[in-house]
């Protein structure tokens, strides 16, 4: 299935999609827009013409990695386009405009011209960076919010799995235990969070799904692990795991 890929911005939505194969990335047009609703039904009209429902967009982030208030705005409008039920995906497009400017500058576009071709081409620029960086998964990870807090277990009697590094075991708050795959430990905004698939049964959490957990400190100075309750945040946590995550598989092939 083709990714529709959106570059939005305060007045102009540049839009870009793939060929058949996922292959390559391909400027489509330039939304000016008019308000969510009408942007969004024109996204919509988009999706149905090359029949997808996967869309990318760009996310604009500081140098630093912080986000403003465009990068509000870019992820206020992706969430109104998954209420309209699409799938969304963001990525990293710091540079992605100086790019495009500099290609339609060295092309001798004029000026005047360059607001209609800018965005679209930095869609561009987006879209095919995440598909050289793996592109998008099939089968793609589900986040599962978990509640109260867990701490690591002083028991890891597990003998088959004391080999392997990367097996933690924690403990909620009711003795029970459940030993993890350490997938990445990430930072966001200042906080320290563990990403983990459970190894052992647990009730209402399938297989392969991805547990994040925000590492705090207790009163007497131990790590504790605690469930993210804000959706927003876990949201922008399992974001950013998901772009680390594709950033290696692209240094690894």
């Amino acid at each position: 299935m083709r990714v529709l890929c959106l570059d939005i911005g305060e007045k102009r939505v540049g839009v870009a999609v793939t060929d058949p194969l996922n292959i390559t990335a391909q400027a489509v047009e330039t939304i000016w827009t008019k308000g969510f609703e009408r942007d969004a039904a024109r996204v919509l009209e988009l999706c149905g013409q090359y029949e997808t429902d996967r869309v990318l967009c760009g996310l604009p982030r500081n140098m630093d990695g912080s986000e403003g208030f465009q990068a509000a705005q870019a992820r206020a409008f992706a969430e109104y386009l998954a209420g309209k039920g699409l799938k969304i995906r963001f990525q990293d497009e710091r540079l992605s405009t100086r790019q495009a400017r500099s290609v339609l500058i060295e092309a001798d576009v004029r000026r005047e011209k360059r607001k209609a071709f800018i965005d679209q081409l930095a869609a561009t620029y987006i879209l095919q960076s995440f598909m050289d960086a793996g592109g998008w998964r099939d089968e793609e990870q589900r986040k599962i919010k978990l509640r109260g807090v867990w701490l690591m277990s002083e028991n890891m009697n597990h003998d088959l799995d004391m080999d392997r590094e990367d097996i933690v075991e924690l403990v909620d708050e009711d003795g029970n235990a459940v030993r993890f795959e350490h997938l990445m430990t990430l930072e966001h905004e200042g906080n320290a969070y563990i990403c983990l698939v459970p190894l052992d049964e647990m009730e209402d959490v399938g297989e392969d799904e991805l547990v994040i957990m925000r590492i705090e400190t207790d009163a007497d100075g131990n790590d504790v692990y605690a469930t993210v309750e804000d959706e927003a945040e876990l949201d922008a946590v399992f974001e950013k795991y998901l772009e680390i995550a594709e950033a290696d598989e692209g240094e690894d092939e």
